[in-house]
């Protein structure tokens, strides 16, 4: 299947996301922050098929860590979340390199889905 990173500062949410996903067969890799998930993109050389990240997080949040992601690693697909309508209008300014935003809280349906079709886009593309 996909090999995707979570980057996610709620322990709760990262766990719960990571365990679904890995149940589906995905390769999950997590991250704390926007710092450390471009760290590990970078030390993985960019090779996921996906990156699903909050937006609000301490240190470096979701939106400054995808703009990072596209310069260097345009090739991977981006999947925000949050549970701010404030912040799902800060991601339209990324609406370019950001497949969707993921409102919070959400079910396990909508988390497949919301991962099925950002790995169906990037298949197409």
């Amino acid at each position: 299947m996909a090999r995707i990173l979570i980057v996610e500062d709620d322990d709760a949410v990262r766990q719960f996301t990571a365990r679904a996903l890995a149940r589906d067969g995905h390769e999950i890799l997590m991250a704390e922050d926007g710092d450390l998930g471009l760290e590990l993109i970078e030390d993985e050389q960019g090779r996921f098929d996906l990156v699903l990240s909050d937006i609000r997080m301490p240190a470096m949040d979701g939106i400054a860590m995808s703009l990072a992601i596209a310069r260097q690693f345009p090739h991977i697909p981006i999947l925000l979340m949050t549970g701010y309508a404030e912040q799902r209008e800060q991601a339209s300014e990324v609406q370019s390199i950001v497949i969707d935003v993921l409102p919070k809280p959400f079910e396990l349906a909508d988390l497949r889905n919301f991962v099925g079709q950002a790995l169906s886009e990037r298949k197409a593309a």
